[in-house]
């Protein structure tokens, strides 16, 4: 039994059971997604380093981000990249809105790849949680301290002239034809990511940004069509996924990362999740990435170990969709447990793998694979 959204949930696999015979954990079981093959179920996910200037990729991310991929991960995802400008969370994240972004991020594409894992990219826009300190320069990721004019801020923007909290910029309510102009970015922000070479692609709405921003009644009170009831808070997603999937190839798979619950009492819940996810399926995406909260700056969530598992195990079970998950991964029988009792079909690993990005690596020994191919072949003589 797992406790979701205060009720009661049976649990059950339906993945096929690895049974004793089989030498691999589910973990090192390949995912094939269209005609991509992540070599096992260990993803890197996108972590903000906020170190980038004008929005290019530098020599820090092809180190970081090609480390992870020599350590053995199955699928590397390139940090939010804002599909404008303004979208970016502070003036050092990464962008993919000028086609000069094109050239730094293809030859970490490269790299990831020829390592043997899924280079990946995830593209974004922050609305009104945009134009704001780099965390790590303040000292403290928690405290969002937005630019003033003086110091380089810039227009937010969002579905409705509400801030993000009582400190924060007030944001413009987009008109209908600003929204198509957004949609429209990242279109252009897709059609980049395939020329630098990336085999997969992620649309984030989760985490207050955007997208999320539009189908949470925490943040949407719009009276339009994108506003009130479910089927028009979710149309700026929709209709951002059907674009974007009429410019992405139909053999390279997509995903959509989601806030699956915001954890507060009258806002979006996992069941609006279960119906948004099928929504997503017919619409050409491949995996639901369930992460989860963060709309207002002041709600709180009972975090720990695999706090968010339940969330992707209910899209998965009840959209019949592929899910990942993140958040309090960090033991390789506890990942692995996750995949093979059909919780979720990828685990995705942050903080774990900035601490050690060898952990495919390692979780490889503690579970006794012995052929994981978590290594290069210039290593492995010599371990």
């Amino acid at each position: 039994m797992i406790h979701v959204e205060g009720k009661m949930q049976e649990t059950r696999s339906d993945i096929e059971k690895v049974g004793d015979s089989n030498p691999h954990p589910s973990l090192f079981t390949p995912l094939t997604l269209r005609s991509v093959t992540l070599r096992n179920r260990i993803g890197v996910s996108p972590m903000c380093p906020y170190i980038s200037v004008d929005g290019f990729a530098n020599e820090w991310h092809l180190v970081h981000l090609g480390s992870r991929a020599v350590g053995g991960a199955g699928i590397v995802i390139v940090e939010a990249s804002a599909v404008e400008a303004r979208g970016r969370i502070t003036a050092d994240d990464l962008g993919i809105y000028k086609d000069e972004h094109i050239e730094q991020l293809s030859r970490i594409a490269a790299f990831v790849e020829n390592f043997g894992a899924v280079p990946a990219i995830q593209i974004a826009h922050a609305g009104r949680k945009a134009s704001t300190k780099n965390p790590w320069k303040v000292g403290n990721r928690h405290d969002k301290q937005d630019l003033t004019d003086a110091e380089g801020g810039w227009e937010i923007v969002g579905p409705s002239a509400v801030p993000f909290s009582e400190t924060s910029r007030v944001p413009h309510e987009l008109t209908v034809s600003e929204v198509k102009e957004i949609e429209q970015k990242f279109v252009a922000a897709a059609k980049r990511a395939l020329t630098a070479g990336f085999k997969y692609l992620e649309i984030h709405a989760a985490h207050g940004y955007l997208l999320h921003s539009f189908y949470s009644p925490l943040s949407n009170f719009r009276t339009d069509e994108y506003g009130g009831a479910f089927e028009n808070r979710v149309r700026m997603l929709l209709e951002t996924v059907e674009a974007v999937r009429a410019v992405w190839p139909e053999d390279l798979p997509l995903s959509v990362r989601i806030s699956a619950s915001d954890w507060v009492q009258g806002g979006w819940t996992v069941d609006d999740s279960v119906r948004l996810a099928k929504l997503l399926k017919a619409r050409g995406v491949d995996i639901v990435d369930c992460s989860s909260g963060f709309i207002r700056a002041h709600d709180r969530y009972q975090q720990g170990p695999g706090w968010q598992v339940p969330l992707a195990e209910k899209v998965r079970r009840e959209a019949e969709i592929k899910t990942a998950t993140v958040g309090g991964i960090t033991e390789p029988h506890q990942a692995d447990a996750i995949i093979r009792e059909g919780k979720a079909d990828l685990v995705l690993l942050a903080r774990e793998v900035m601490r050690d990005p060898y952990w495919p690596f390692h979780a490889a020994q503690t579970l006794g694979v012995k052929d994981a191919k978590t290594l290069p072949k210039n290593y492995t003589y010599a371990i």
